[in-house]
């Protein structure tokens, strides 16, 4: 209850951190959040159990008394033997004090006798004697009886609170149900996440509408046009791994990286406390682990592709034996059925599988003495009962199919049995075998297709990959070869194969090549599109890059040119300003000409000549004139006034009386003066 209590924390603090994971989690833990845990039953637990599982001192007063007694006598027990121990002070004896049947006894080992008086339990020339002191008998009789005591009152304890359990059980076994399948959960999870498992796309086989809803929650129709291809499969697992080689493969290889660490930190620490390891073997095995590491991460299990297209019920696996034929039934067996309890598949992306509702294996010897079976016998009882319980919705796995007995009606049996399977027996099959007549069921058959293991010729190898659409040969001579068979057997062996084998081989390894050839060329093509699709994307990144890299050039050019023409502007604004003040301290000055002019003229009281008095007259009197014509006051919009610094007439175009400036044209000229530097005209009054 306890743990269910702390899992309601965790969900209700995940949904609150994730509100989209609400709906996820509903299905699997709604009986848990639903659950009400009885507050004073687990404290009832808790204040009588500790954590490791005894009864704690505080369950009843009764259990802490008599286990304090119990610590008592133990302790006056062990005085007691200290003190008789070294009373005695024999050195030709050596005694301990030991537990026999949970009473203190003291063993002695020596010829010489004790100095104290006790009951002999047991005696040896090699184990000594053993030996109850008369004095400790009455501690132990009564130590026996205080644990008893505590037995007793431990068994009450716990009698009682069993009873509250009691009232709970059906809570609590619903509740350990569900968190056992929370644990599943999570285990599939965890082993999935481990070893990088794919999510695989599940339909069901034979529906009617085709429009089957997956596991990634479209139709099987939608999810396969993810696939890296237009053609429909039936079943698609690129590079598809055995769960156990490859869990094998990852634990060795840990392994391996933990001695290379742990060699290492040896070696550190032997360097630190200065020690020579000049001499030691220890470096050596580094390097050897090292080189064992560096070996294995070379010697990755094989992926196998499994492509197979929606119109194939059966699938005829061949190629030599070691080839690796049955792992690969093994691999699409074990998919299939991890896909079914929540397992993700350990292959690329994307997978598509279907929901088999049984898968059914014939893989192994089935020979048996006890019921008189032999190998063929065997295989045919297993195939029989596959036959009558595989359905049109089954998977079923045939290795070595038609095998351990005569070859020509071993393989008119395994024909007729692939073609029974084809028409009405299963899904899919997937069969193995080295007969050459099972390969050519395929050029009469739609319904069939061939597949073989890859050999390599050069270093008579099987490289474990598939190859699909082509036969493939068992290479039986070729293997007898490397493992050593004498060369006058694998020659003769190759002449009784005859002329016709010869060819048919020959012809098989034509298409091996070919078949070979044509992926390095698609390989080498998709390759090829790859760096085109790369290519064409860095040019249009580029090309997007130089309009950028345009516009901003524009924007650029644009805010430079405002900025030089807010900068001319202001520049001819400046000279302008400075023209304007210089023609106003020209016409000033020579205005102040004029008035020193004026000023001599009036100083000369005889005129030297009757032109000049006539000049000085007429001066006069339009002085006088221009005298009569101001007028004191502020002007208006539109009234001619007199701008002594520029000795000429100008308009009124705006007034500023809180300046007390005014805005004057004079011809193509705006000057805003002083209202004291203008003179008011006098107004013509109509008469």
């Amino acid at each position: 209850m306890l743990f269910v209590e702390s899992l309601q924390v965790n969900i209700k603090a995940a949904m609150k951190l994730d509100e989209g994971s609400h709906s996820l989690l509903t299905t699997l833990t709604e009986t848990i959040l639903d659950a009400v845990i009885n507050k004073s039953l687990v404290k009832s637990i808790q204040d009588i159990v500790d954590d490791d599982g005894s009864v704690k001192d505080t369950a009843s007063p009764e259990l802490r008394r008599h286990r304090e007694r119990v610590q008592l006598l133990e302790s006056r027990l062990y005085q007691l033997m200290d003190k008789l121990m070294r009373n005695a002070d024999n050195e030709a004896s050596l005694s301990e004090v030991c537990i026999v049947n949970g009473r203190c006894c003291i063993r002695t080992t020596g010829d010489k006798s004790l100095t104290f008086d006790g009951l002999l339990l047991s005696s040896g020339s090699d184990a000594g004697s053993m030996m109850e002191p008369i004095a400790a008998v009455p501690l132990n009789d009564e130590l026996q009886e205080s644990r008893a005591l505590v037995a007793k009152a431990e068994l009450d304890v716990l009698s009682k609170l069993s009873d509250k359990i009691l009232l709970e059980l059906d809570s609590i076994q619903s509740f350990l149900q569900e968190t056992i399948k929370l644990d599943k959960v999570t285990a599939r999870a965890k082993y999935s996440i481990a070893y990088d498992g794919t999510f695989p796309d599940l339909y069901l086989p034979n529906f009617e509408n085709e429009t089957v809803t997956s596991a990634t929650g479209g139709s099987a129709k939608e999810t396969s046009s993810a696939h890296p291809t237009k053609k429909a499969w039936k079943l698609y697992m690129p590079n598809a791994y055995h769960p156990l080689l490859l869990q094998k493969y990852q634990e060795n290889l840990d392994r391996a990286k933990r001695d290379v660490a742990s060699a290492a930190a040896e070696i550190r620490r032997r360097r630190i406390y200065g020690q020579d390891i000049a001499e030691d073997q220890l470096p050596s095995d580094l390097d050897s682990m090292k080189l064992r590491v560096s070996q294995l991460e070379k010697d990755q299990p094989v992926p196998v592709d499994f492509m197979i297209a929606e119109e194939t019920t059966v699938l005829v696996i061949t190629g030599p034996n070691t080839g690796g034929k049955t792992i690969s039934l093994k691999t699409v067996g074990l998919a299939s059925l991890m896909a079914k309890i929540g397992l993700y598949i350990l292959a690329s992306e994307p997978v598509k599988i279907p929901w088999f509702n049984a898968v059914y294996a014939d893989i192994g010897d089935e020979q048996s003495l006890t019921q008189s079976l032999s190998t063929f016998s065997g295989h045919l009882k297993q195939i029989g009962a596959i036959r009558a319980e595989s359905t049109s919705e089954s998977l079923v796995l045939l290795d070595e199919v038609g095998a351990g007995t005569n070859p020509l009606e071993g393989a008119a049996l395994g024909m007729s049995l692939l073609e029974s399977f084809a028409e009405v027996g299963s899904f899919l099959t997937l069969a193995t075998t080295h007969h050459g007549e099972l390969k050519t069921l395929k050029y009469s058959n739609n319904s069939f297709e061939n597949a073989c293991v890859e050999f390599d010729e050069e270093n008579l190898k099987p490289t474990f990959k598939i190859l699909w659409g082509i036969p493939g040969r068992s290479n039986a001579i070729n293997i007898a070869e490397r493992l050593g068979l004498p060369s006058d057997i694998v020659e003769s062996s190759r002449r009784l194969l005859g002329t016709a084998g010869a060819e048919i081989n020959a012809l098989i390894m034509d298409m091996e090549r070919f078949k070979q050839d044509y992926q390095q060329d698609l390989q080498k093509a998709q390759h090829l599109l790859m760096q085109s699709k790369e290519l064409h994307n860095n040019l249009e990144l580029a090309q997007r890059n130089i309009v950028d890299h345009t516009s901003a050039q524009r924007k650029r050019k644009a805010r430079v040119i405002s900025e030089y023409a807010v900068m001319a502007r202001s520049i001819i604004r400046k000279k302008f300003q400075q023209l304007q003040e210089s023609a106003i301290a020209e016409r000033v000055k020579e205005e102040e000409k004029a008035v020193d002019a004026k000023s001599e003229s009036v100083k000369d009281p005889m005129p030297t000549s009757t032109t000049a008095m006539g000049k000085a007259q007429k001066t006069d009197t339009n002085l006088a004139t221009a005298a009569d014509d101001e007028e004191d006051g502020i002007p208006e919009v539109g009234d001619s006034v007199y701008v002594p610094k520029l000795k000429n007439q100008a308009t009124v175009v705006k007034i500023d009386s809180s300046k007390n400036e005014v805005q004057v044209q004079a011809g193509m000229m705006k000057l805003k003066l002083k209202l004291q530097d203008v003179k008011v005209q006098k107004r013509k009054v109509s008469r």
